[in-house]
């Protein structure tokens, strides 16, 4: 299978996480928006007694290994209620799948647990996005006779 760059997101700073993805355009649910070859590595080499700088970006991948999935595919962010999934495919690829319609702007997660409804916890704070708040429409008063 081939992977092809995408242009329908990006990577923008956002209030309490770093860095993050957002969707440049509209994605609808059901839709394959990202596939990213991994580096697969021994665990032993990432996830030391010591932090280290990519035990922030590596997933599980199988007995004794991690795997650094490259393009953008290490930078999502955690929610508990994601707009995307991760799955594999085959040995050395990942993607990225919306779970819901994103819009034009809105940062893009990922469960970190694997499943988008898991809620196990994570080894951090999470950082919840609030839903951009709406403006009350201003009802005109009635005029007096």
């Amino acid at each position: 299978m081939p992977i092809e760059k995408t242009s329908s997101i990006e990577i923008r700073w956002t209030a309490g996480k770093g860095r993050g993805v957002f969707a440049k355009e509209f994605i609808p649910k059901g839709t394959v928006f990202e596939r990213v070859p991994v580096l697969v590595m021994p665990a032993h080499e990432v996830l030391t007694e010591e932090e280290t700088l990519l035990s922030h970006y590596v997933f599980e991948w199988g007995k004794d290994t991690v795997a650094l999935a490259l393009g953008y595919g290490s930078l999502y962010n955690h929610s508990y209620s994601p707009n995307a999934r991760y799955d594999d495919a085959g040995r050395m690829t990942k993607y990225y799948t919306a779970v819901k319609d994103i819009q034009p702007g809105e940062e893009i997660t990922i469960n970190y647990n694997g499943s988008e409804d898991a809620t196990e916890p994570v080894w951090f704070d999470v950082v919840e996005n609030k839903p951009a708040k709406t403006a009350k429409k201003k009802t005109p008063k009635a005029k007096r006779k």
